[in-house]
C-alpha cells in the first residue's frame, strides 16, 4: 500500500475550514453535510470544499480489487489533509481501511449513521412483486446482477448460485442509467447512498441478515484530520454520535484482528441496545459455498456512557474476540483464497 507523505504547513485561519473530498455526486452530498454540521455548531466558520480525484474515481472499468482495493477511495483524500491543503477529509467509513496508513491523521468524527443495509434495485420500469421477507425470490434464474462488492457477490452466490454476477462500475446515477437501460435485471446498492440522494423510489427491497451482512461501517462517515490540530479535533469531537462511533470502532476492529480489506467478504451488523452490544459476523468464501458465522454480545456498565474509554475497551475486546473465534475456525483461509 502506498505510504503517505506529510509536510508541516501551518494550518489555516480559525474562521476557515476546507474539507477535502471527492467529487462524486454522494460523496459531494456527504461534504455538504458535514459542512451543515459544522456550521451548527460554528455558524461563523467559512467552510470550502476541496476537490479531490482519487485512483478510484480514475478508473470506473475495472474491479476495485484489481486497482488495489484498499484505499481506492481514501489515499488522495488523505494526502490532502496531510498537505495542508485541507482541515478535515470526508470519507464513506466503509472505504477507510482499519490499517494505519498516515499516523499524522487521526478519525476525529463519526456522525450519526444513516440506513446501514443493502438494496435490492430493479429497474424503473419493473413489474416484478417482492416478497419482504425473501426479495431476491422475484429474480428469475440466471438473472444478471450487478455488484462490484466481494462481499455481496459471496453472500448472493451463497443465497442464489443460479444468478449471473457482472461487475459494475461508475456513480450512482451512471449505475441507475445502466440498470434502465437493460445491461442487468438487478443492482446491488447500499440503502444510505440511495436515501441521501433523495432516491428512496429506487430502492426495491432491503436486504438484510441473514440473507445480506452489510460492509463494516456502512452507512457511516469517517472524518478524519491531523493528530496534531487540537482546534479541529475538538470542534469535531462535537459532532461525533457515540452509539455510532462504539458500534463502528467494535466492527472495524474485527475487521483489523481479521487483517481483512474493505473489500473482503467478510459482512458484520453491529448494534447496541441500551447497555448491550450485539454483533454477527459473516465471512465466506469467493464461490459462497463456505462460510463462517460468530455471534457474541457484551455488556456495558450501567454507569458508563458510550463515549467512555471503558466502553470504547470493551467494544474493542469485543471485536478482537469474536475475530479469534473465527480464525480459529478458519476464517484466514477464506480471506486469503480471494483475488
Amino acid at each position: 500500500m502506498p505510504v503517505l507523505h506529510t509536510n508541516t504547513t501551518e494550518i489555516t485561519s480559525v474562521k476557515k475550514f476546507r474539507i477535502a473530498t471527492r467529487s462524486s455526486q454522494l460523496a459531494l452530498w456527504q461534504a455538504n453535510y458535514m459542512s451543515d454540521l459544522i456550521h451548527s455548531i460554528a455558524s461563523d466558520i467559512e467552510v470550502e470544499l476541496v476537490d479531490v480525484t482519487t485512483i478510484g474515481d480514475q478508473d470506473q472499468s475495472q474491479p476495485l480489487r484489481t486497482l488495489g482495493g484498499t484505499g481506492v477511495f481514501t489515499r488522495e483524500v488523505q494526502q490532502a489533509v496531510l498537505d495542508s491543503r485541507a482541515e478535515i477529509a470526508v470519507h464513506s467509513l466503509k472505504d477507510l481501511p482499519t490499517v494505519v496508513v498516515a499516523p499524522e491523521l487521526t478519525l476525529a468524527c463519526v456522525p450519526p449513521r444513516a440506513n446501514r443495509w443493502d438494496a435490492l434495485v430493479l429497474p424503473a420500469n419493473s413489474s416484478l412483486e417482492i416478497d419482504p421477507e425473501n426479495p431476491l425470490s422475484c429474480l428469475a434464474p440466471g438473472s444478471r446482477i450487478g455488484s462490484g462488492s466481494p462481499r455481496r457477490q459471496a453472500q448472493l452466490k451463497a443465497n442464489r448460485p443460479d444468478l449471473k454476477l457482472l461487475e459494475i462500475r461508475g456513480n450512482l446515477s451512471t449505475r441507475l442509467q445502466k440498470l434502465d437501460a437493460g445491461e442487468y435485471d438487478a443492482i446491488i446498492l447500499a440503502a444510505a447512498g440511495l436515501q441521501r440522494l433523495g432516491w428512496d423510489e429506487r430502492l426495491s427491497a432491503l436486504l438484510m441478515p441473514p440473507l445480506m451482512y452489510p460492509a463494516v461501517g456502512q452507512g457511516a462517515l469517517g472524518i478524519e484530520c491531523r493528530a496534531d490540530d487540537e482546534r479541529t479535533r475538538s470542534l469535531l469531537a462535537q459532532l461525533t454520535d457515540p452509539e455510532t462511533q462504539l458500534a463502528t470502532v467494535t466492527e472495524r476492529t474485527v475487521l483489523a484482528q481479521l487483517q481483512a480489506g474493505c473489500h473482503a467478504p467478510v459482512g458484520i451488523s453491529c448494534s447496541i441496545d441500551q447497555q448491550t452490544i450485539s454483533v454477527q459476523v459473516i465471512v465466506l468464501s469467493q464461490d459462497g459455498q463456505q462460510s463462517l458465522l460468530e455471534k457474541a454480545t457484551a455488556t456495558l456498565p450501567i454507569d458508563s456512557d458510550f463515549s467512555s474509554n471503558q466502553s470504547q475497551q470493551i467494544a474493542i475486546n469485543l471485536g478482537k474476540n469474536i475475530a479469534n473465534n473465527l480464525l480459529a475456525q478458519g476464517a484466514d483461509a477464506l480471506i486469503a483464497e480471494q483475488p
